[in-house]
């Protein structure tokens, strides 16, 4: 049982992701570098530090400094060495800054310390990217998915993120017994809101299963765009269905999912899903959070993935995507569950990478079911649209099938429902051939005996 002062002083203290960070706050951006770092093959420091800064800059940040720190070895105290913590310190006191982000993990104890020797706040990666997400969450789910991680974030930190934690207070045990701490008291509390938030969240889950499930009744199927955060997936998404989701050159954009109903070029339907961008190192229990939302992608009938191929780092932006698919279950490995890849931005890039680029897909799209495409222009897009109509309408083999005339709804169901190859009609029966997926088949027959 929370008493109301007791609850208000939690929730001023919790109302947002992690400590308000002020716009155009003067900040400095540190990127710890090691060639082998996680077991992954080595990847460009530079990009990485400009990723950083793209995701400070993202939340308004004024990056006056931004540096790569070379990591020979982890040092436990403050993650980087006593060089770096001294550099980064005279820094902070020559120019103002105050706020370093740490483009890593940092545990509790090394943010506390870095922020003792730095005399300036100090947040890591995921303190970072839930800033981020804390700025854009519109929709009441987005920001519950939010506050669920931020929470989870903040329950390990709290005996550095908050200065009246020494606090006791007293009681008769109604509001957790004698002495409890004020530390103690805000695990509780967080601890409660979690449950609460867990139990919204699990509604809104409930509530896309049986929205799935109409759609599947009404053989709508499902096509989730996925990819690295600004590979442009939103302006493709506003591209192929004539909507205006917001779509700007900025990392996580869009961050609640949006969905729109297409017409193919084959003339059947399906519903479009542009949801949110992902990043390399995304923090697991974010992933965790956002799971309601992310079953769209586990659930589609097909996953494009976006891809900025005029990006320098584009290889390992894809790897980093897989990688969360495979977290999620969203990547057949046995290619049971169709996958293909829009490269976009084709405008982007030089003539002579471009020209090969559309050779390369030209020919072996089938085989690698990579497509190139601009979405800003709309060069490749009809082609990746027959692609998408292409799988979707896959099915089993053709056959012959009679409907009498006077049964017009049977056959704009199997108009709508299957891929009639030929229709000729004599007297008063029409003769289709048709190619019906599993599903469909059996609908059909069921309509059949019903007649």
């Amino acid at each position: 049982m929370i008493d109301e002062f007791e609850q208000d002083d939690f929730e001023k203290r919790t109302r947002k992701p992690l400590d308000t960070v002020r716009p155009a706050t003067v900040a400095a951006v540190l990127c710890p570098f090691e060639q082998r770092l996680r077991g992954r093959s080595e990847r460009d420091s530079q990009a990485k530090l400009e990723e950083a800064v793209g995701l400070a800059r993202a939340i308004d940040l004024d990056v006056r400094v931004a540096q790569v720190a070379p990591l020979r070895q982890v040092t436990p105290a403050t993650l980087v060495g006593k060089g770096v913590v001294a550099r980064m310190a005279a820094a902070v006191e020559e120019l103002g800054i105050g706020l370093v982000v740490v483009d890593d993990k940092l545990t509790p104890v090394q943010q506390r310390n870095l922020e003792k020797a730095w005399q300036t706040k100090v947040i890591d990666r995921t303190g970072l990217i839930l800033e981020i997400f804390g700025a854009r969450a519109r929709t009441h789910e987005g920001r519950l998915q939010v506050e669920l991680a931020a929470l989870d974030y903040q329950r390990g930190r709290l005996v550095r993120s908050w200065t009246h934690l020494e606090r006791q207070r007293g009681g008769f045990g109604f509001l957790g017994g004698p002495g409890e701490s004020q530390i103690e008291i805000d695990r509780r509390l967080i601890g409660e809101r979690i449950v609460r938030i867990k139990r919204d969240l699990e509604s809104v889950r409930k509530t896309r299963a049986v929205n799935r499930a109409g759609r599947k009744k009404a053989r709508l199927p499902t096509v989730a765009l996925v990819g690295y955060t600004n590979a442009g997936k939103s302006t493709l998404f506003n591209r192929m269905s004539g909507a205006e989701v917001m779509a700007k050159d900025l990392l996580f954009a869009t961050l609640d999912p949006t969905m729109r109903s297409i017409k193919l070029p084959n003339g059947k339907s399906c519903v479009l899903s542009d949801t949110v961008g992902f990043v390399s190192d995304l923090p697991t229990h974010l992933v965790a959070a956002f799971r309601a939302t992310l079953e769209e992608v586990i659930e589609a009938d097909l996953i494009v993935h976006v891809r900025d191929i005029s990006h320098p780092d584009t290889e390992q932006q894809r790897a980093d995507v897989e990688e969360v698919l495979r977290e999620l279950g969203a990547l057949d490995e046995a290619g049971g569950r169709p996958f293909i890849e829009a490269l976009n931005k084709v405008d982007a890039l030089p003539e002579e990478m471009r020209s090969t680029l559309e050779t390369r897909t030209a020919t072996g799209a089938e085989r690698s079911r990579q497509y190139s495409v601009s979405a800003l222009t709309g060069e490749g897009v009809d082609r990746l649209l027959n692609a998408i109509a292409d799988l979707l309408g896959a099915a089993g083999e053709a056959r012959e099938v009679s409907v009498p005339l006077a049964d017009g709804a049977t056959i704009a169901w199997l108009y709508r429902h299957g891929e009639v190859r030929s229709r000729r009609d004599e007297g008063d029966t029409a003769w289709l051939t048709v190619a019906l997926d599993p599903a469909a088949t059996a609908q059909f027959e069921r309509r059949q005996q019903a007649r």
